[in-house]
């Protein structure tokens, strides 16, 4: 028998769906429960490599792992990378498809569809419930023709749909009748519910609206979930809106206009001896011990942007004066004498001179590379992570690697001073023995040990408590349940 499908789709974006999502795929598993997530259609530069060799939205990563999987292509078939306004590129089951701008991508849905409803069939055949998760509104009249993301996926699968709504933001139950309102006869009849998020308060003052918004939709509330503060979880796209964190080793990292895989960070930011700090555009740098350059989804525009923002002129001082930089993927080409793009991979073709802090040059290619990877670090420090770019880096530099990977493969490059790194790795921070040996590197005498794989951990079963204490998941059940029926 086919898997049941519940779907949660948010009034406006951000309003807590993966985060929704997420703890439910925890709870069903805490319960025995054979679940899977799900997102039909992706918008996101932070992505994770797939056990089967794709390449997926980081949320469903973080989704599955919720679920004890692996993740899995099949788990987000459609993943959209912007690499400017309005283009992006097209990631179809886990393949880079191409790029395209947004009106040819509008038209390419319908085939886009195939391969969603091929990719639930699939998950269906091997799970017994998949919890989806929507991509922006159902509210988006603009963009409901030929629509994958939410409303057009859940009445081509026949599954109910939970609405959140983040009532932090204010005027909570004017989103939530506006959003109904907007909805067709048929896509409103299987709205199961809502779910009420980042409630802060007395709930007393809360009910008598709640009372009223069920009364006057007939639509029921599932559960009110409170704002969970301090909570980690790993970002869909958005990057951290609080301060920096921590004391002690100074980092600072530029916020790329297409920053990608900025959850390369998360490790250092919940350390108890550093201090991230990103800056945005027009901000000035502060003092710094070491310098990250992460990754890019448009690598030359971007160190465009670093220039006319003055970063060169802030890092040759930085670098006089024996700070550190280090560079992850885009951040590491750039950090190179030259990058080429002859076939105008990531947006006009040319090339340009990088900042020159690394012997190495780079050509960038449509080939996409895509690996999960261990090996050591120049020092002999464990490290795992794994490989997202495009692009062939070669030069002097690369004598002294940055990292060791099986068969003999080298990554990355060294300076000749050791104060500038660069690497492909993604995530290379998350290993206790590599993340130690950078901080060394970066200046902490004696790195205290932790373990971000239980932090990350941590953060699940804290959204899986709250859906637990605040839902009434049997009821939920049943309802999945009875509409499959």
């Amino acid at each position: 028998m086919s898997a049941a499908t519940l779907m949660v789709q948010g009034c406006t974006s951000d309003a807590g769906k993966s985060a929704v999502t997420t703890g439910l795929c925890r709870a069903f598993a805490r319960r025995g429960l054979d679940v899977a997530p799900f997102k039909p259609q992706n918008m996101a530069l932070n992505s994770a490599v797939t056990v089967d060799g794709g390449e997926i939205g980081r949320s469903q990563a973080a989704q599955a792992r919720a679920c004890g999987l692996e993740p899995h292509s099949d788990m987000n078939p459609v993943l959209l990378k912007p690499s400017a306004d309005r283009r992006a590129q097209v990631i179809l089951a886990g393949r880079a498809h191409g790029h395209m701008d947004a009106l040819d991508y509008h038209e390419y849905k319908r085939t886009a569809r195939r391969t969603v409803l091929a990719a639930h069939a699939r998950l269906a055949d091997r799970y017994r419930w998949i919890i989806a998760e929507g991509a922006g509104s159902p509210a988006e009249i603009n963009l409901r023709e030929g629509d994958i993301a939410n409303m057009g996926f859940a009445e081509a699968v026949d599954c109910p749909v939970v609405l959140v709504a983040d009532i932090d933001r204010g005027g909570v139950f004017a989103t939530l009748v506006g959003t109904l309102a907007l909805l067709s006869a048929s896509e409103r009849a299987r709205i199961a519910g809502v779910v009420i998020n980042r409630f802060r308060g007395d709930r007393a003052l809360l009910d008598p609206g709640l009372a009223w918004f069920s009364e006057y939709t007939g639509v029921p509330v599932l559960g009110v979930l409170p704002y969970l503060h301090g909570l980690h979880l790993e970002a869909e796209d958005a990057l951290p809106d609080r301060p920096a964190e921590g004391t002690g080793l100074r980092v600072v990292v530029p916020a790329l206009p297409r920053i990608s895989n900025h959850t390369d960070l998360d490790p250092l930011r919940l350390h108890p001896q550093v201090s991230v700090q990103l800056v945005g555009p027009e901000e000035t740098p502060p003092p710094a011990d070491l310098v990250i350059l992460p990754g890019s989804k448009s690598v030359r525009a971007d160190l465009d942007w670093l220039r006319d923002q003055g970063w060169p002129d802030y890092l040759a001082p930085h670098l006089r004066y024996g700070g550190r930089v280090l560079g992850i993927c885009g951040g590491y080409q750039m950090l190179g004498t030259r990058i080429a793009d002859p076939e105008g991979v990531e947006g006009p073709a040319g090339s340009g001179a990088g900042l020159g802090w690394l012997d190495v040059t780079t050509a960038l290619t449509a080939g996409k590379r895509l690996a999960r990877v261990r090996g050591t670090l120049h020092g002999g420090a464990a490290v795992e992570g794994y490989e997202i770019h495009m692009g062939e880096t070669a030069g002097g530099d690369r004598k002294r690697p940055f990292a060791h990977l099986p068969d003999g493969i080298a990554d990355g490059a060294v300076s000749a001073d050791g104060q500038v790194a660069g690497t492909y790795l993604h995530g290379v921070f998350e290993h206790p023995e590599a993340r130690a040996a950078l901080l060394r590197w970066a200046g902490v005498a004696a790195p205290v040990t932790t373990d971000y794989t239980a932090q990350r951990e941590a953060g699940i079963d804290r959204l899986a408590d709250a859906v637990e204490a605040e839902l009434d998941l049997d009821a939920l059940l049943v309802a999945v349940s009875g509409h499959r029926e």
